[in-house]
């Protein structure tokens, strides 16, 4: 209610700047424990989840506020995309609210402080409980971004939950050539050599503007690889119907348009690996319904970021107990059991 109250005035600042003052205003926050474990719980690649709930990359890019992420009723917090440089990103105006959409354009372009300080701020925070993982990228500039990958691997990779290898961000030019068959492989290689035998599990986030055939190759290099999970889906760069004056921006569009396409993709996903891999939900998540349904078409954790904009900090929990109240409307003992269940 409060912030139904504050978001016009919100929203009369750049979108940028507001979002420093909402990382500002966690870092200021008292510190809470993570959500406790419930008829929610799901395990996925060895992990335990208090709940399915969780933050996608691009809010905490620097890792600054993880541990007040997870005390918003998140089960799990992703910091990143994160690059072994300190980089400025793309030049602003780079986001923006399209508010008559419920949706966000941004070409943001992997800004971000670099591995070195964000080291730092993960190593402090490394004895706290909670499920973090760390998103990683490649320099826009480097030489050989498969290497950038691998030496985030190494660098990351004690400190992470789980690695989430992101090369599906439209604003880095040519990174989604990386999802090609013949690139994602060497990729992968790089990664899991660079991690070593007893790493944290390694997640790809891939893009949903794909065709059918290369959904099946990255499904058959995902079942091939060792993969623990596929992120379904990062920004689209295609356009639906929108309302809003920023329609025309260029950039990777998120928010309630993406919602079908994002489901979509998920099924696709499902059906070409055969339910063998896990899936992360992500892409117009707005609330317990959305996230149900991404869960019954074979999603076992989901994520938001844009819902936040207009949803403020109380929508987690808002989401988290309307699932509580799906699980027992629809007669689970746990939400696991509705994995896949349409």
């Amino acid at each position: 209610m409060l912030y139904s109250l504050l978001r016009p005035a919100i929203f009369t600042l750049d979108s940028e700047r507001a979002h420093r003052l909402t990382i500002a205003a966690l870092r200021a926050s008292p510190s809470k424990s993570p959500p406790p474990s419930g008829a929610l719980a799901v395990s996925v690649a060895g992990l335990d989840f208090p709940n399915p709930l969780g933050l996608a990359a691009g809010f905490d890019k620097d890792a600054e506020v993880p541990d007040a992420v997870l005390g918003l009723g998140f089960g799990f917090a992703e910091v990143g995309s994160i690059t072994p440089l300190p980089q400025a990103g793309n030049p602003k105006p780079r986001l923006f609210r399209l508010v008559e959409d419920k949706a966000v354009i941004n070409r943001m372009g992997f800004n971000n402080g670099g591995a070195a300080a964000t080291l730092d701020r993960l190593q402090a925070r490394a004895a706290r409980k909670g499920i973090v993982g760390i998103n990683i990228g490649a320099n826009k500039d480097a030489a050989d971004r498969i290497a950038d990958y691998a030496t985030m691997t190494r660098v990351m990779a004690p400190l992470a939950s789980y690695l989430a290898v992101n090369i599906s961000s439209p604003n880095t030019p040519g990174l989604r050539a990386l999802q090609d068959e013949s690139a994602l492989t060497d990729l992968l290689d790089a990664v899991f050599e660079a991690r070593g035998e007893k790493g944290p599990p390694v997640f790809l986030k891939v893009a949903p503007d794909l065709e059918p055939a290369d959904i099946d190759a990255i499904a058959r290099i995902a079942l091939d690889s060792g993969l623990a999970a596929l992120i379904v889906s990062n920004t689209t760069i295609s356009r639906p119907k929108l309302r809003s004056h920023h329609a025309g921006e260029a950039g990777g569009l998120s928010g309630a348009p993406l919602r079908d396409l994002a489901t979509q993709r998920l099924r696709d996903f499902r059906k070409a690996t055969g339910g063998a891999i896990p899936l992360i939900g992500v892409g117009g998540i707005a609330s317990a319904e959305d996230a149900w349904e991404r869960i019954k078409a074979g999603a076992s954790l989901v994520q938001l970021y844009s819902a936040m904009v207009y949803g403020g900090p109380g929508l987690p929990r808002q989401i988290t107990t309307g699932l509580e109240r799906l699980v027992k409307r629809e007669g689970y003992q746990s939400i696991a059991e509705a994995i896949g269940s349409e």
